[in-house]
């Protein structure tokens, strides 16, 4: 039985918040990392909330372990961190 699990992350210290998402540094990578967790049947949904100061992510992943393939993310730490990660 597949198990999921929701991340949530903030924005962290580079986020720049008079620019939008798609003129951050490093959006490009960031843009084609999330896209290949995609691909693999990692992220099964997810994208920014509604203040922008938030991003939420739904996870097939077998254990809260397996959300560390996020820390990959070029952003990881510079424009987002992981806040919580509760099982859905």
């Amino acid at each position: 039985m597949a198990t999921f699990l929701v991340v949530l992350r903030r924005s962290g210290p580079r986020w720049e918040q008079s620019k939008p998402l798609e003129e951050q540094t490093d959006w490009i990578a960031h843009a084609a990392f999330m896209d290949g967790l995609v691909d693999a049947g990692f992220v099964i949904l997810g994208g920014p909330l509604a203040d922008e100061d938030r991003v939420v992510h739904a996870v097939e992943a077998g254990s809260d372990d397996a959300v560390r393939a996020l820390a990959r993310d070029p952003w990881s730490e510079t424009h987002l961190e992981v806040d919580t990660i509760d099982p859905w």
